[in-house]
């Protein structure tokens, strides 16, 4: 909730102030709703990624299995080294790396989106009770200014 002080400094507003104030504010909640989503969508391709090393991990070598170019296309490979996999640190780099050390990394990756995305779903929080004191103070003002002039 908004605290007592915020809501009587959105009184001492005018309803332009204020409508101007929710605006931001539903927009800022809109934009990290968008940021919340991504970091969720990026935990949940992590996650995958984890899973895939654990499983690599446990196929012996000589394996024959489909290795992915891209979402859609796959070509027949041969499992040659399961002990070194290659991890995408991002814009095109690839970094060769033991299995161990990759499933840490994956593991560090998805610890920080998840104190990342906790961090973010607080601000969002405040933000939307902010949009929403500010919503219910505006409502409070029109319906005085109404009542004052329709009578």
């Amino acid at each position: 909730m908004a605290s007592s002080s915020s809501r009587g400094e959105m009184e001492k507003m005018g309803i332009d102030q204020l409508k101007a104030l929710k605006e931001q504010a539903d927009l800022e909640v809109n934009l990290l709703q968008d940021s919340l989503n991504n970091i969720r969508t990026a935990t949940v391709r992590l996650d995958a990624a984890a899973a895939a090393l654990n499983d690599l991990s446990l196929r012996p070598q000589g394996k024959k299995m489909l290795v992915p170019l891209t979402a859609s296309l796959y070509v027949p490979g041969t499992l040659d080294e399961a002990d070194k996999v290659l991890v995408d640190i991002g814009t095109g780099y690839f970094i060769e790396k033991t299995m161990d050390d990759g499933k840490d990394y994956c593991q560090r990756k998805i610890h920080l989106l998840k104190s990342n995305f906790d961090q973010l779903f607080e601000v969002a929080a405040k933000k939307k009770s902010v949009a929403d004191e500010a919503g219910m103070v505006l409502q409070a003002k029109v319906k005085q200014l109404t009542a004052a002039t329709t009578s």
